[in-house]
């Protein structure tokens, strides 16, 4: 199976160890790790995908002050540091596709399958799942390379994206194994 590219939402220090923590990303910071290098590898692009909010954005009247352009709290983590051929694409609501350059750099990629990760599987997972679904894309998800803040929000998310969007459910190592 191709893949065309490998999308790394929200994995940043707000997210993981600071104001909105999901203690969850733990547990798939070792795969996307895994995954990322794997990818670089075998020349697939990785994207990252993160917030980077303005004090004027909408989305923080739901969820408060994070991930806030140019502080520390709107980095990616330092366990999945980007590398400097790897794409850092801001965006300031749920969709990574949203008022973003992410279209065009898979289209210039020639992209059809991208694989989504990160964070949160039932909010910008999802979000970004559906404007992949409708842009054309193939919709790959690695269930053990996403994670929300509790398991049936994850449940529920992954189940949502398989249902609806047709995305292929799999697991990390499988898409790892494709690539060497």
């Amino acid at each position: 199976m191709r893949m065309d590219a490998i999308l790394v939402v929200d994995m940043l220090n707000d997210f993981v160890t600071g104001s909105l923590r999901c203690d969850r990303a733990q547990r798939i910071i070792p795969n996307l790790r895994r995954l990322s290098v794997a990818a670089r590898r075998a020349d697939v692009p990785v994207i990252y995908c993160n917030d980077s909010h303005l004090k004027s954005d909408f989305e923080l009247k739901v969820w408060g002050a994070h991930a806030m352009r140019g502080t520390k709290g709107a980095e990616v983590i330092p366990e999945l540091k980007p590398e400097k051929e790897d794409y850092q694409v801001p965006k300031r609501t749920y969709s990574c596709f949203f008022e973003t350059e992410l279209d065009t750099i898979l289209r210039a990629h020639d992209a059809r399958k991208i694989i989504i990760t990160g964070l949160h599987t039932n909010i910008c997972d999802r979000h970004t799942t559906a404007d992949a679904f409708f842009r054309g894309y193939e919709p790959i998800i690695p269930d053990d390379g996403v994670e929300a803040m509790d398991e049936q929000a994850q449940r529920q998310g992954l189940e949502y994206l398989k249902t609806i969007y047709g995305a292929r459910i799999v697991k990390a190592e499988d898409i790892v194994k494709t690539w060497k």
